[in-house]
């Protein structure tokens, strides 16, 4: 199970502009507050999708009868997130846009955003972006697979919700607990992030494109 949550984890949580949007809240008039915000839409929306895909899901491999059944399931998702993580890095290869940017107007907006419209902010990313719903749907897949029981299950996909914005959350307790040095190491953090993201993107694409690739195919037979 691990060997295929952790990749998505990473592929969640490893988005630059969405880093940088949390960066740029963070430096806004409201700071924190619309920071919080937005990871708490962000939040939302896999939450949401956890319970509504979890309960199809789990419907779905209750009417499945055999256990080969259940793993095509979850191999077919992982070709699918496989092709996106591939697509991904085709595309940075190919040219320098970001797929995963947020619109120029909301860029801009950040410094005088509100919470509410923050919270809608990350709502929206998460829900218009087709790859972190298969993300969520792989990771779903994945957890279901391991017939961890319904408590632990749940518990599991908290985890990984949580863990797909751990890098938003430091951020944030970096302004809490480092208030002084917080403007300083939040711009770094930008503008590193700004300077390698088609260089983490291709390689993120690369090496989990190819990993995902692999399982999903062995998983239905063909590799």
């Amino acid at each position: 199970m691990w060997s295929t949550l952790v990749p998505l984890i990473i592929g969640s949580a490893v988005v630059p502009m969405q880093i940088v949007l949390t960066v740029l809240l963070l430096q806004s008039n409201a700071g924190k507050r619309v920071a919080i915000a937005y990871v708490a839409g962000m939040t939302a929306v896999r939450l949401v999708q956890g319970v509504v895909f979890g309960l199809i899901l789990s419907s779905s491999e209750a009417e499945v009868t055999t256990s080969q059944g259940s793993s095509a399931i979850v191999s077919i998702l992982l070709v699918v997130v496989a092709v996106l993580f591939l697509v991904t890095a085709l595309r940075q290869l190919l040219s320098d846009d970001d797929p995963d940017a947020a619109p120029p107007k909301w860029m801009k907006a950040t410094a005088s955003m509100t919470p509410g419209k923050a919270f809608l902010l990350g709502a929206g990313l998460l829900a218009i972006g087709a790859k972190f719903w298969v993300f969520t749907l792989g990771a779903i897949a994945a957890i279901g697979e391991a017939d961890l029981g319904r408590p632990t299950s749940i518990v599991m996909f908290l985890v990984f919700a949580v863990l797909a914005v751990s890098i938003h959350l430091v951020l944030i307790g970096v302004t809490v607990f480092a208030p002084a040095r917080s403007d300083a190491l939040l711009d770094r953090a930008s503008d590193w992030l700004s300077r390698h993201n088609r260089v983490m993107m291709i390689v993120i694409g690369l090496v989990f494109g190819v990993w995902f690739l692999i399982k999903g195919l062995d998983g239905l037979g063909v590799w």
